[in-house]
């Protein structure tokens, strides 16, 4: 196995777990600004407010896209372990 080999696996796999999180982190952040707009807009100042419509809206999000996002795992691995034979040599 090449240095090469190893970077690009390396590659492969960060552009793979950006792509795979984003749906969720978008989510989070979206509505941790509405949250955060709210608590502003009237004067509540409660940390832990943030905590369940951010799980929910991640839940749901994961409802949506595990399809997606356990295709491409699955497509990845498959690729990876098709490759395995090359990769030790």
């Amino acid at each position: 196995m090449t240095q090469d080999t190893v970077v690009n696996i390396t590659l492969a796999t960060v552009w793979l777990i950006l792509k795979v999180a984003a749906p969720m982190l978008l989510v989070s952040l979206c509505v941790g600004l509405i949250v955060s707009i709210f608590q502003t807009v009237t004067s509540i100042q409660e940390q832990t407010l943030t905590f369940v419509p951010k799980f929910l809206a991640i839940l749901l999000t994961i409802v949506i896209c595990g399809g997606w996002i356990m295709n491409n795992l699955v497509t990845f691995m498959t690729e990876l372990f098709k490759n395995f034979s090359v990769y030790i040599r």
